[in-house]
């Protein structure tokens, strides 16, 4: 069995190589090929073009590398219709990769188009899913509630559960929180980290001058960050600061309190119960297009599946570092507020299921292209 598969960014990479693994495991014969990070390539034996190190949050960036991506459109669309893989598997990115879901139908591929970790059309444009439907084969969820959207327009859809509660588990620490350490977690991306992490600083800065014993320590996805990191943290007055590489779950096990990005680390601090506020900036146009188009309540995912605001959110001209610091005390100090956000995280992480969604997720896929393959 040929495949073709397809993440765009770090955490889309971290997820589709479980897929591949678990997939190998029920099928060693498979071959993949097409386009994703180390990891992906790790397993596909240096088969795939990596390009999640490009990744970019936001219209404005978005516009700003259009060449490039509109080059890797192209490139990605070719190959696979040179190749004709069994099936394409596209991992999250949704801006890119439903488009190149849609023109791939268009253009006559002939295989099958799956989608894992369902894009979240429900939060800003629902009338897009019978759309979907119409190129889309399966569709495997990490939410609930989700599958039940995509089966009323006819696209077959199921719940996995959260690839995350198996990853994490495995990273459990037996260690006990810091009462005077405080975790930074400015996201995955060059331009989020650099809008994300001076506020941060300041709300540290401002914390700092009211508690000179805190000490703050972040985390960064990649060397390259991390030293971008360092440079904003030493002109913010943290020389010194630790930064670790890759290792988000042991600061967050560790840390009394955090601040995170918007993002798949608001799930992770949800998983290892650490009390945090969420903080997000992105450029001024994508954010007033964002306001035309969400419709949910609340950006964070613990929030929208808790349906209350569980974690403060601090978005934009809100992410103001006093704000900041006064959630972060109440977090710090009051055991009822921490008592209450702990327990809200332990419901909203139940929610997900069990472990080894990586397992349910190849099994499930495996079935329906064996099914599908069997048909044609």
């Amino acid at each position: 069995m040929n495949l073709y598969i397809v993440a765009g960014e770090t955490s889309g990479d971290a997820h589709a190589a479980v897929l591949m693994r678990e997939m190998l495991a029920l099928r060693p014969e498979i071959r993949f090929t097409g386009a994703g990070g180390p990891r992906m390539n790790a397993i596909a034996g240096g088969s795939l073009f990596e390009w999640t190190h490009e990744a970019v949050v936001g219209l404005w960036d978005v516009l700003l590398k259009y060449p490039y991506f509109r080059a890797q459109f192209y490139r990605m669309y070719r190959q696979i219709m040179a190749l004709q893989p069994d099936a394409v598997i596209f991992v999250d990115y949704p801006g890119f990769n439903l488009r190149l879901a849609r023109y791939l139908k268009r253009q006559g591929y002939r295989g099958r188009l799956v989608f894992y970790i369902s894009p979240q059309v429900w939060a800003w444009n629902r009338a897009r899913i019978p759309r979907m439907a119409a190129y889309l084969d399966l569709m495997l969820c990490i939410f609930p509630f989700e599958p039940a959207l995509y089966r009323r327009s006819g696209l077959k859809a199921e719940f996995v559960g959260h690839p995350m509660v198996n990853e994490l588990a495995r990273q459990r620490r037996n260690v006990e929180r810091d009462p005077s350490l405080i975790g930074l977690f400015p996201g995955s991306r060059a331009r989020e980290v650099k809008r994300i992490f001076p506020v941060m600083l300041a709300a540290a800065r401002a914390l700092r001058a009211k508690k000179p014993h805190l000490r703050f320590e972040a985390s960064a996805v990649n060397e390259t960050l991390r030293e971008h990191m360092r440079s904003l943290a030493d002109a913010a007055g943290f020389a010194g600061m630790e930064i670790a590489l890759k290792d988000a779950p042991a600061l967050m096990q560790r840390a009394w309190v955090g601040m995170v990005a918007s993002g798949t680390a608001t799930m992770e601090a949800s998983f290892f119960r650490m009390p945090f506020v969420l903080i997000y900036k992105v450029s001024w146009l994508t954010y007033a297009v964002g306001r035309t188009l969400i419709r949910v309540d609340y950006l964070g995912m613990p929030n929208i599946l808790a349906g209350r605001p569980l974690i403060p959110e601090f978005i934009q001209q809100d992410a103001e570092p006093g704000r900041i610091v006064e959630a972060l005390e109440k977090l710090a100090d009051d055991q009822g507020t921490r008592r209450t956000m702990v327990n809200g995280m332990a419901e909203v992480i139940q929610a997900l299921g069990e472990e080894e969604a990586g397992q349910r997720a190849a099994r499930t896929l495996l079935n329906h292209l064996g099914s599908s393959l069997a048909k044609v």
